[in-house]
């Protein structure tokens, strides 16, 4: 369904009136950065997409979720992105919503302050300069009602509340904090979720076929299929990063990157560690075929500005070819490209680094190569955080030809932490930090 605008008046710019929503043109110039060194990454398009309202967005699609937007955009669509076929056109996923995080009392409370929002699957096209919206799928359950963004369990996930961190919401089994996402070749999509974490089958118009989860979850109450099939290590997922990259390899095999290492044997084990994992799984098998470990470089080399380890994440991974795949990983303000072969005699599947009970873990190892496991090689082929003109917090990342790649941010809807995120109204005090896609031209092809 194509999403329209009501003529609600932007809080940052002036739209061109009349313009239906799914066809919305206005942007924010951004030229490409000029005068790259030959040899060099360089930018050569950006991108940007202009003030959507996100009730009018949510309420065309699902009428009725969306009572007050709180004067919030749609924004949050630069958690993924993939080729649609056309040029110039993508898929693009959003993430659970507009949140953040208030402390009250000493301590941080999650905000969601447009609860009734539904992640959505939503097409793009980038034309000059500009990206217009095409068409947007909701994600729902089986009979047809909204997923929502709001966290599944409590005790396991962090419990929600209302804008102003004072209101306390209610948990939804249904929820999904949607990510990665690929298009099948029979129109369905595959996307990955932060909350279980969970590997997602969509239909083509948005409906939850199957949720996989890991074993053990005990996910009750969703009003769609929910199958434990993951390994149960996966339990030790750290709050907020579960799975965020996925790509779909030549064969249909889908690989999923937990976003960070898990807390395993607890949090400041994770905290600490530069190893996460990947997983490879087969629809057809409808199960992990494998898992492999990835180390991440050490936080000072992929963001100088950072000295934080735990604020190393992995957001995107994207096949190239053959078993070969290109691994995002970065913080909020820099990342790099790496490219990395998927080899069979790295997989870890179903052994002693699987098993939670085993000390050290696989998270605790400082050296996991020189203790026998089949790390990843990797190769570098970009640092973004040295090529002029890309945005921070790029989550998604897609290849347009042999030597160019689509990058989209994450912009928080417009969010900020803290009490200041919105004004005594209740109206958003927004970033002013946009959704753009920028294409970047490498020296080399992959």
């Amino acid at each position: 369904m194509s999403p329209h605008a009501d003529g609600r008046r932007p809080a940052r710019r002036t739209a061109a009136a009349g313009v239906p929503l799914a066809l919305v043109a206005a942007l924010i110039a951004a030229g490409p950065a000029m005068g790259a060194p030959s040899g060099q990454a360089r930018v050569v398009r950006t991108a940007t997409l202009g003030d959507i309202p996100l009730g009018a967005f949510s309420n065309r699609l699902l009428p009725g979720t969306v009572a007050d937007d709180r004067g919030v955009d749609l924004g949050g669509i630069g958690s993924d992105i993939y080729p649609a076929g056309r040029k110039g056109e993508f898929w693009t996923v959003t993430d659970r919503g507009p949140n953040g995080q208030v402390k009250v009392a000493g301590t941080k409370r999650r905000t969601f302050p447009v609860p009734g929002f539904d992640p959505a699957i939503v097409k793009i096209r980038v034309c000059g300069d500009t990206v217009k919206v095409l068409d947007a799928v909701p994600v729902t359950t089986s009979s047809g009602k909204p997923v929502t963004g709001l966290p599944n369990q409590q005790g396991r996930d962090e419990a929600p509340y209302d804008y102003n961190a004072l209101t306390a919401l209610s948990y939804n089994p249904n929820g999904l904090d949607t990510e990665g996402i690929v298009r099948a070749s029979d129109g369905t999509f595959w996307l990955v979720d932060e909350y279980g974490p969970s590997l997602v089958h969509v239909s083509a118009r948005g409906k939850v076929l199957t949720r996989y989860v890991p074993k053990g979850l005990n996910l009750t109450g969703a009003g769609y299929p929910v199958v434990e099939a993951l390994p149960s290590v996966l339990l030790h997922r750290k709050t907020n990063r579960g799975f965020e990259g996925l790509a779909q390899l030549p064969g249909g095999d889908l690989v999923l990157a937990v976003q960070s290492p898990l807390s395993l044997p607890d949090t400041a084990a994770g905290e600490a560690s530069r190893t996460t994992r990947l997983l490879r799984f087969s629809p057809k098998k409808k199960t992990v075929t494998a898992e492999y470990a990835y180390r991440f470089d050490p936080v000072n080399v992929v963001d100088p500005s950072e000295d934080d380890t735990s604020e190393l994440k992995i957001s995107s991974v994207v096949a190239v070819g053959g078993d070969r795949l290109l691994v995002e990983e970065r913080t909020d303000k820099a990342a790099r490209l790496h490219l990395v072969r998927l080899n069979r005699s790295s997989n870890i599947l179903g052994g002693t680094w699987d098993d939670d009970t085993r000390s050290p873990s696989l998270e605790q190892l400082d050296d996991p190569a020189s203790s026998g496991v089949p790390v990843l090689a990797k190769k570098p082929v970009v640092d973004l955080g040295t090529v002029a003109g890309v945005p921070g917090k790029v989550e998604g990342v897609a290849r347009v030809d042999h030597d160019t790649l689509a990058l989209i941010n994450d912009n928080d809807f417009g969010m900020t932490d803290g009490a200041g995120a919105f004004d005594a109204d209740g109206r958003l005090v927004d970033s002013g930090v946009e959704t753009t896609v920028t294409y970047v031209r490498l020296p080399r092809g992959l």
